[in-house]
């Protein structure tokens, strides 16, 4: 579903200034373990050259051991491939990858190296560098998670994905070890899962929708325009609001324009109506644009400093004056996978302990993502968290798991995780501490200016507003003051101008009008039951109120007006009758309760005194057990019954004294009652004691066991986890030389088969020999002039018998290793073979002699060749001679190649008068003459023929002659300069 760009404009719009820090080009961070190399050769060779992306590969190398990833992947682009340096500069269309025993941050775009400070088996190069890639470069970082073991990457994955950057991870089925892309993707963390070979392209159609770098813009506080009109991001929005039910239009523009023009990257879609189209259709992308929306982005003990001082002097001072059992309410607004919360519930108990104070917390976590609240609420971490929370808290507060680290239980009841909207739903009220860090930053001014008195409202005074550094309480400060100004801590502020303040923003939660449509119940149409009216009837009017009640005193169910006798408990709600009985019905009650519960026991009937608004007025009380309960269930019916109050005497003026004495015999009697029901519960109470004694102080013997035998197995657990932590490094490292030394044996068995190719080919025997002159290595060649077998190598060169003849090349040898001055001879075999034997020092590639080289090549065709061509000259040279007449052989410049003995006799000369000289200063210059010269130069040029030439030629001694000259070309072999034969006839005397 791809529609064609809009017409661009010629104009070039206006550069971009880039913010400080951040660079003009985004910066891929590639992270990978065991088996990462053949994921990194099948990325590189699929990405082009010129991408305009720079790379940062992060990998688990050896410290001890030298790396070979820079050299084995230039092999597969051309891009350059270098080892990172400390303060070296990132640049687009290049490699930069991690050295051994190093870790690497980014800052402004240079890289920082250092020394691990951490052991071996808990390093997390891969999440160090991508967290900081993320707060260097912002929205332009991408993070890619390939092949490996373990979990490093995911949380370097998630800070990138708060960002605004980019995450891919390798698809599991196709990594070589799927457990780091696996951790990635299960935490949510990974915009998409593919093959390798299919993220370039990928990458490169996402990385354009997060450019350009919002520049000067955002330095100064105010986002660029997003790229989505203002029409279309307005029907997204509607339609992600009727799916889901949350409105994001008051979320920052800038921040929802980036992740929808990304999500429509991924699905190749450049056009918002299409995309809106594509919501439609598909209500799986509605969610995924909705996840995408939900920033979960936190860690532990998230900017350490402010959690120090938190922890230092926020918490102490907000505890100091609180009485023992004092409810501590703590409210964490977008706790996203509730690292925070487990975070402040770790200082508080650490806090606890350090004062010996003991506090009920109430700790309350919510978001509205409900997949970052059921991870919240599993408590289970992976161990990138080591990089945050310190050795001591892990072992205190964590359990380690195969998978990572779990909260431990104590903590994990601290806390209750809960989904709710921050913007819609009503706060938690009466709040000791409210955190909300990093949620604002996402939100409008406006939806900011409706937060900041909603947190006021839902603190005490005096209570604490804990804010993210990034954030504050804008145009409000007459509701809090500033305690920390730099880690935004502030107080709440109750007064009459905070009240007006928080008065004139109209606060006002409504709820949500439900969806659901009301059940439609049946009825089957019944006979009336004139039994069943009567009951009912007779219950109304003449049953006392009662209650049931469980074993435990909790409330089950309610019959009758029960104002009188109960009431709502104050404080935390609560269905404990003895709890909601009034003043006066508790003691009575309680034990009323435990008599009736008891085995064997009957019914409790008696009569209370309670004291209420129209004084003291008697109740009837009865606990009896219901027989009809079923199996299991022990259940309590509990009736209260109001006595009539007793007639006032008729005579007003008559003594009291009469009334004195019955008065006084029953408040006799009700201290008597009241005293035989204290000495029981004394009673019982001591044997409870003696019994809760005698089994504190067997479980604190067994208690003491326990701790001593739990001290010992978690000291060898630990042993155990940070040996196999060790282990597991040591294997990856192990795994990752291992592959760089595969592909170095391969590439050298690629360049020996071809050598061996090339040495088999060039028919030249070769015959390698150590310093020792022992046969190293030796080619099929060499086995027609040394009798060699496969077995012959390590052994002495004297020792093998050579078939040359009466040549012994071990001295010549010897001879050059000693000199190094090379040899140069021809050698002759038993089957009358002949080779050029050359004999030359072998050198490495460090210019070190390490012995010598052998190489024979076959000249028996060459010397074949001479043989034939010097007996066809001897039987030309004899039928040269057999001819009476003066024979001469000239070249083109008119040289005397060669004579005929007829020649030599004729003119009385030898060959070494004439050959090599020129005919025209032969005989003192008598063969000279114009005709003849003009004569010989048209023979070879013009392939003619002449014949008859007449000249007078004057003997030495001897007179004159006349000679007739005969002129031909002769045609020799082909590349050879052409010859002229010049015959010579006597025709008698001058």
């Amino acid at each position: 579903m791809k529609t064609k760009k809009p017409k661009v404009s010629e104009t070039p719009a206006p550069a971009i200034p880039v913010a400080p820090g951040r660079t003009s080009f985004s910066i891929v961070g590639l992270g990978a373990s065991a088996g990462g190399l053949e994921a990194y050769e099948a990325f590189f060779h699929h990405m082009p050259l010129d991408s305009g992306l720079a790379f940062v590969l992060i990998s688990h190398l050896d410290p001890d051991h030298a790396s070979m990833l820079t050299e084995i992947l230039q092999r597969v682009t051309a891009m350059p491939v270098v080892e990172a340096q400390d303060q070296m500069t990132v640049e687009p269309n290049r490699v930069h990858v991690i050295p051994p025993n190093r870790d690497m941050a980014i800052f402004h775009g240079v890289l920082q190296l250092s020394v691990p400070a951490v052991p071996r088996g808990q390093r997390m190069p891969i999440d160090a560098f991508l967290r900081s890639l993320a707060e260097d470069q912002g929205n332009q970082a991408v993070g890619i998670v390939l092949s490996g073991t373990g979990t490093d990457g995911t949380q370097g994955l998630r800070a990138i994905l708060g960002a605004g950057g980019i995450t891919l991870a390798q698809e599991p089925s196709s990594a070589k070890y799927d457990a780091m892309p696996l951790s990635a993707i299960r935490a949510g963390f990974v915009t998409q899962a593919l093959p390798v070979e299919d993220m370039p392209a990928v990458l490169q159609a996402g990385t354009s929708a997060i450019r350009p770098p919002p520049g000067v813009l955002m330095a100064k506080g105010l986002a660029p325009a997003p790229q989505i009109p203002p029409g279309s991001m307005a029907r997204l929005l509607m339609l992600l609001r009727t799916a889901t039910g949350h409105d994001f239009s008051l979320y920052k523009k800038s921040t929802i324009g980036r992740r929808i023009e990304r999500r429509m990257a991924q699905h190749d879609i450049e056009d918002t109506d299409v995309y809106a189209r594509y919501l439609k259709e598909n209500p799986a992308e509605i969610q995924a644009l909705f996840r995408e929306l939900l920033i979960n982005v936190t860690s532990f003990f998230r900017d350490a400093e402010a959690f120090a001082v938190l922890r230092q002097d926020i918490l102490p001072k907000l505890l100091a004056d609180k009485p023992e059992g004092y409810v501590l309410r703590v409210w964490v607004a977008g706790c996203a996978s509730g690292e925070e919360a487990y975070s402040i519930a770790i200082l508080l108990r650490e806090v606890m302990d350090e004062t010996h104070q003991e506090f009920k917390v109430q700790l309350y976590a919510t978001d509205l993502d409900d997949e970052a609240i059921a991870l919240a609420r599993a408590g289970c971490y992976p161990p990138n968290i080591a990089a945050d929370v310190t050795p001591e808290r892990l072992r205190r507060y964590f359990i380690k798991e195969d998978s990572g680290y779990r909260v431990k239980k104590d903590i994990r009841e601290m806390v209750v995780f809960a989904i709710q909207n921050v913007i819609k739903d009503p706060p938690f009220t009466r709040l000791d501490l409210l955190s909300c860090r990093n949620l604002m930053i996402y939100l409008e001014a406006e939806l900011q200016n409706r937060l900041i008195p909603a947190f006021h409202y839902a603190l005490k005074p005096g209570g604490i507003l804990f804010l993210s550094p990034s954030e504050s309480i804008g145009g409000h400060p007459e509701l809090f003051s500033a305690l920390s100004r730099k880690w935004k801590f502030y107080r709440a502020v109750h007064s009459a101008a905070s009240t007006r303040a928080v008065m004139a923003t109209g606060l006002s939660w409504a709820a949500e009008a439900s969806n659901r449509a009301p059940e439609e119940i049946m009825k089957k149409a019944r006979e009336t039951n004139f039994a069943e009216l009567t009951r009912r009837a007779l219950l109304q009017s003449y049953a006392p109120a009662s209650v049931v009640v469980d074993a435990k005193g909790n409330v089950l169910y309610v019959h009758g007006e029960t104002g009188k006798f109960l009431r709502p408990a104050p404080g935390q709600a609560s269905l404990c009758l003895v709890d909601m009985a009034r003043d006066g019905l508790q003691l009575e009650l309680r034990t009323a309760l435990q008599a009736a519960a008891s085995p064997g026991a009957g019914g409790v009937e008696r009569d209370v005194a309670l004291t209420g608004e129209d004084g003291i007025q008697m109740v009837h009380l009865s606990v009896r057990a219901l027989p009809e309960a079923e199996a299991g269930q022990d259940l309590l019916l509990v009736s209260f019954q109001a006595r009539p109050r007793p007639t006032e005497p008729k005579r007003r003026g008559a003594s009291t004294k009469a009334q004195e004495p019955g008065r006084i015999e029953a408040l006799e009697n009700d201290l008597a009652y009241t005293r035989e029901n204290l000495q029981a519960t004394i009673e019982e109470q001591q044997a409870s004691n003696e019994e809760l004694k005698s089994t504190n102080e067997e479980l604190q013997s067994t208690n003491e066991e326990l701790q001593s035998t739990n001290e010992e197995l978690q000291s060898t657990n630990e042993e155990l986890e940070t040996s196999k932590e060790e282990l597991q490094s040591v294997n990856e490292e192990l795994i990752t030389v291992n592959a760089e030394l595969q592909a170095k044996i391969e590439q050298l068995a690629g360049m020996q088969n071809d050598m061996k190719n090339l040495l088999d080919n060039i028919n030249i025997g070769t015959v390698f020999l150590d310093p020792y002159l022992n046969i190293r290595r030796f080619t099929r060649e060499a086995t027609r002039v040394y009798r060699l077998v496969g077995t012959d190598v390590g052994r002495p060169l004297v020792d093998i018998k050579s078939d040359l003849e009466g040549d012994d090349l071990t001295e010549a040898a010897q001879s050059v290793m000693d000199t190094l001055v090379p040899c140069e001879r021809e050698v002759r075999v038993t089957g009358g073979a002949c080779y050029l034997a050359r004999i030359q020092p072998y050198r490495t590639l460090d210019n070190v002699i390490e012995g010598v080289v052998l190489t024979f090549t076959d000249i028996s065709g060459r010397k074949a060749a001479e043989m034939a061509e010097l007996k066809a000259r001897k039987l030309a040279e004899s039928i040269v001679d057999t001819v009476r007449e003066p024979l001469v052989v000239l070249d083109e410049a008119m040289r005397v190649v060669s004579a005929s003995s007829a020649y030599y006799k004729y003119f009385q000369t030898s060959p070494g008068d004439i050959v090599g000289r020129s005919l025209f200063v032969l005989g003192k210059g008598q063969w000279d003459i114009p005709a003849l010269r003009e004569a010989l130069e048209t023979v070879l040029p013009r392939d003619q023929v002449f014949e008859g030439f007449g000249m007078v030629y004057e003997m030495h001694p001897g007179p004159a002659r006349r000679l007739l000259l005969n002129g031909r070309r002769i045609t020799v072999e082909a590349g050879n300069a052409p010859l002229i034969l010049l015959a010579m006839e006597e025709s008698g005397p001058a």
